[in-house]
């Protein structure tokens, strides 16, 4: 059982410190930014499952109760592999420690869900205050499309059920059609593949342990590469050139192609759709993502291995 807790430390220490910072040093996130955001989401889920699978065997092997519990279906064989008698005392501090990180990822994620709960309906309700009132068979504030008068070009979606595209009389007036069509292709590209639940989970995550290097780089890199992808999305369906001018346009009051780090990653989306970077071939790509779900399998073997060894 000792040396199950140290390979599980282990791995999860390589997976959440040199791994991330190799990771946000390489070009090929920018190619292929889903299955970057794969890779990115296999490295968490595989810290995560060192962690609990490491807190499961340092209960089991300091309380008896849970012991019993945990290996109730098993053959005395396979209990007897795990040596769980045999606790040292730096099981029960790591098992402490690792219950009470668990009982702060629970806390922080809830918080996180609650507060984006909370910030959700505040703004549904003030967006639906801000709305005109339409023609009859125009879109209204309680269809999919919402339409608010504003100077300013701007459009974004809502998260929610159903999601909410909200897009300002502003942005109609600038972007041409197949502008628009860009546009709103983008913000459903973010709806289809839900980056909310991407952006609270590593928001929550780089909130309760800032230090970690792979939960601070998580939260950093998911901003940007949900961005990416939905850019993705936009290109192949209205192509390169009317995606980036739909960019500029929408967001050139606000200094689109300025240098301050505020807006660098609007510069970078511009650049990058003016000149798309070479992907990566299809075969590299499966070889990419097939590679990165098998990372989170590496806790699970290590927790299992003694167990199945002593099957008969």
């Amino acid at each position: 059982m000792t040396y199950c807790l140290l390979l599980l430390s282990v791995v999860a220490l390589t997976a959440a410190v040199p791994v991330p910072r190799v990771l946000t040093r390489a070009t090929w996130p920018e190619r292929e930014p889903v299955v970057a955001l794969w890779v990115w989401q296999c490295l968490v889920a595989t810290v995560l499952l060192c962690c609990l699978t490491a807190l499961a065997l340092g209960a089991a092997a300091v309380f008896g109760t849970v012991r019993a519990q945990l290996f109730a279906p098993a053959p005395p064989a396979v209990t007897a592999a795990y040596d769980l008698s045999a606790a040292s005392p730096w099981t029960a501090v790591l098992t402490v420690l690792l219950a009470c990180g668990a009982a702060w990822t629970t806390a922080m994620l809830a918080r996180e869900l609650v507060e984006a709960r909370r910030r959700r309906a505040g703004a549904r309700a003030h967006l639906r205050d801000r709305a005109p009132d339409l023609p009859a068979g125009l879109p209204s504030g309680r269809g999919p499309l919402l339409v608010l008068e504003e100077e300013y070009p701007d459009a974004w979606w809502m998260p929610g059920s159903p999601p909410q595209l909200i897009v300002t009389t502003g942005a109609l007036q600038r972007l041409t059609d197949h502008q628009l069509d860009a546009v709103l292709t983008h913000e459903r590209g973010h709806a289809r593949a839900r980056h909310d639940w991407l952006l609270h989970l590593s928001a929550a995550l780089a909130a309760g342990f800032p230090r970690v290097p792979l939960f601070a780089h998580f939260c950093e890199q998911t901003h940007r590469l949900v961005e990416l992808s939905a850019d993705d999305t936009a290109s192949r369906r209205c192509g390169h050139l009317t995606t980036a001018l739909a960019l500029i346009e929408l967001n050139q009051h606000r200094g689109v192609l300025s240098c301050s780090s505020s807006h660098r990653l609007l510069g970078e989306r511009v650049d990058r759709l003016l000149e798309p970077p070479p992907r990566l071939g299809r075969r590299h790509r499966a070889l990419t993502t097939a590679a990165a779900s098998l990372v989170p399998l590496v806790p699970l073997l290590i927790t299992f291995a003694p167990g199945l060894t002593a099957l008969p």
